[in-house]
């Protein structure tokens, strides 16, 4: 067990949940995508969003890929102008 089993065991024991219930992660890689795509301190609000919306009946993997999908699609912050975030696969063909 690692140290983040251990404090997810905790944790549920602490608030009454079943720890196998817990997609530690689909949390992690969901933080991970709004640490870095969108701002660091979103990370643990998404997630804490995320859970608002399992506890009232969403599909977690589902909930948390439309969430990364979100994520993925926000405008990066450049120099005060607001533009979409960079495509992996280079830049679209222009229209000329």
């Amino acid at each position: 067990m690692t140290v983040l089993d251990d404090w997810v065991t905790a944790v549920c024991a602490e608030l009454g949940l079943d720890p196998a219930q817990v997609p530690v992660p689909t949390v992690l890689d969901l933080a991970r995508d709004v640490a870095h795509q969108v701002l660091r301190p979103g990370a643990p609000v998404t997630a804490y969003l995320l859970g608002l919306a399992v506890g009232r009946g969403a599909d977690p993997a589902a909930t948390a890929a439309r969430l990364a999908g979100l994520a993925g699609a926000w405008p990066v912050e450049s120099g005060g102008d607001r533009q979409p975030h960079p495509d992996p696969a280079g830049p679209a063909p222009r229209a000329d």
